[in-house]
C-alpha cells in the first residue's frame, strides 16, 4: 500500500486522469448497472460548482483591494481576443455546413419552453443579472453579477480599508485556492465517475444515429483548437504557440471535457493561471469573465444546428446571411450563458431569423440534447481552454515572456 500511495503522488495530475477515464469506460461498458459509481462524478462536479462562486468574489475583491497594478490595456486586449476567436470560428463553422450540408429528421422533440425569444430579451437578462442582488448572485453563480459587486467593493474598500483588513482578504483568497487545490487531487476520481455515466447511459449509439452532425460540430471545434487558436497566438507572441495551447487543453480542456460546465472549470484554471506564473490580478477578472462571453464553442453549435435546421427545410441562405447570423447568435449567447441548455436554447431564436417556427426549432434543440454528451463536452472544452490561453497571450504580448512549458 505504501509503495502504491508513493507511485499515485509522483504521478502527474493528468496522467492520474487518464487513468480514471480508462477505468470509468471500462466499468460503464462492463457494470453499466453500477451506477453508484456515477456519484464520484456528481460530488467532484459540484464540489467545483460550490467553491467558484466563492472563489471569483474573493480573488477579484481581494486583487482590487490591494495596491495591484494597472492592467487596462492587457484586459481589453483580452476582450478582443475573446471576441476574435468568437468570430472565427463563427466563420469556420459556416463554411464548414456550406462545404458538409446536414439535414435533420425531426424526429427528436423538445419539451423545454424558457429558451429565449429575441435578442433584446438575451441582453436584458444580461443587464439584470449584472445588478443582481450580490448574495443571490453568489448563490447561483451569477458570474456577471459577482464581477459587477466585486469590483464595486473592491474599488471602494482599496481606498479605505485597512492594512490589516487588505491582508485578511488576501488570507481568504489565499485559503480559497488552497481549497480548490484540494479539490481538483480528486479529478481522477471524478472523471471515473463522469465517464462511467455517460458510457452506461449513452453507449455509442448517439454516433450511428446523428455521426454526421457530431463529425461536422467536433472537426469544427478540433479546427478551432488546434489551427485557428494557435495561428492567433503565433501572430500575437511570434513564436511557436503549441507548448502553451497543448498545455491548456491537457490541463484546462481535459477537465472541462468531463464536467461540461465552464463555472465548474473555474478553479481548474484559476490554479493553471498561477502554474503559468501570471498576474493574479489580471487572471482573477479575465478567467471568470471568458467563462460567461467567450462562446466560441457555443458559435460553432448555434450555427451548425440553426445551418442545419435551414438545409432540412430547403431554405435558401447565401453566405454573408449566415455570418450575420451566427455573430448575432453568439453575441447573444454571452448573456445566455447561465441558462439551463446553455447554447441550445439559442437555436430558436436563430431559426427565427429565418422564419422557421419554434415547433420545428425546438426540435432541433431535442436533436442537440441527445448528441450533447458529445457537444457540449467538446464545446465546453474548447471555450474553457482557450480562455486560459488568450488570459496568458494577453500578458506575454505585454511582458514580452512566454512560460509554457509543463513544470
Amino acid at each position: 500500500m505504501k509503495s502504491f500511495i508513493k507511485f499515485w503522488n509522483e504521478v502527474s495530475l493528468v496522467t492520474k486522469i487518464f487513468i480514471g477515464l480508462i477505468i470509468g469506460t471500462g466499468l460503464g461498458f462492463w457494470f453499466p448497472n453500477f451506477t453508484v459509481i456515477s456519484v464520484l462524478g456528481d460530488i467532484f462536479v459540484g464540489a467545483l460548482k460550490s467553491i467558484a462562486p466563492i472563489l471569483v468574489f474573493t480573488l477579484v475583491l481581494s486583487s482590487l483591494a490591494q495596491n495591484s497594478k494597472r492592467i487596462g490595456k492587457m484586459f481589453f486586449t483580452v476582450i478582443f481576443l475573446y471576441m476574435l476567436n468568437t468570430f472565427l470560428s463563427a466563420t469556420v463553422a459556416i463554411i464548414a455546413s456550406f462545404i458538409f450540408p446536414i439535414s435533420l429528421n425531426f424526429e427528436a422533440a423538445s419539451s423545454i419552453s424558457n429558451a429565449p425569444s429575441g435578442i433584446s430579451e438575451v441582453l436584458q437578462d444580461l443587464l439584470v443579472n449584472i445588478v443582481a442582488n450580490p448574495v443571490d448572485a453568489i448563490s447561483k453563480a451569477n458570474y456577471m453579477g459577482i464581477l459587477f459587486w466585486a469590483v464595486i467593493f473592491g474599488f471602494f474598500l482599496k481606498s479605505i480599508a485597512s492594512e490589516n483588513t487588505k491582508q485578511t482578504l488576501k488570507d481568504i483568497s489565499d485559503a480559497n485556492l488552497k481549497v480548490v487545490c484540494w479539490i481538483i487531487n480528486f479529478a481522477p476520481f471524478g472523471i471515473l465517475g463522469l465517464v462511467f455515466r455517460s458510457i452506461s447511459s449513452k453507449g455509442l449509439n448517439i454516433f450511428l444515429d446523428y455521426g454526421k452532425l457530431i463529425l461536422v460540430l467536433v472537426g469544427c471545434m478540433l479546427v478551432m483548437a488546434f489551427l485557428i487558436i494557435p495561428f492567433i497566438v503565433a501572430l500575437c507572441l511570434q513564436k511557436n504557440p503549441y507548448p502553451l495551447v497543448i498545455r491548456c487543453i491537457k490541463e484546462s480542456g481535459l477537465t472541462a471535457f468531463f464536467t461540461r460546465s465552464s463555472a465548474a472549470n473555474i478553479p481548474v484554471n484559476m490554479i493553471l493561471c498561477e502554474k503559468l506564473k501570471l498576474d493574479k490580478d489580471m487572471y482573477s477578472v479575465s478567467i471568470p469573465l471568458g467563462a460567461t462571453i467567450n462562446t466560441s464553442g457555443a458559435a460553432i453549435t448555434i450555427s451548425v444546428m440553426t445551418l442545419a435546421a435551414v438545409h432540412t427545410l430547403g431554405i435558401s441562405v447565401d453566405f454573408p446571411t449566415a455570418l450575420i447570423l451566427s455573430l448575432i447568435a453568439s453575441l447573444a449567447a454571452c448573456g445566455a450563458s447561465g441558462v439551463a441548455g446553455g447554447s441550445l436554447l439559442l437555436i430558436p431564436m436563430a431559426c427565427s431569423l429565418f422564419g422557421i417556427d419554434n415547433d420545428i426549432s425546438m426540435q432541433v434543440v431535442g436533436a442537440g440534447f441527445i448528441i450533447g454528451i458529445v457537444q457540449d463536452s467538446f464545446e465546453t472544452a474548447l471555450n474553457s481552454s482557450s480562455d486560459v490561453i488568450f488570459t496568458a497571450t494577453a500578458e506575454y504580448m505585454q511582458k514580452n515572456k512566454f512560460v509554457a512549458n509543463d513544470k
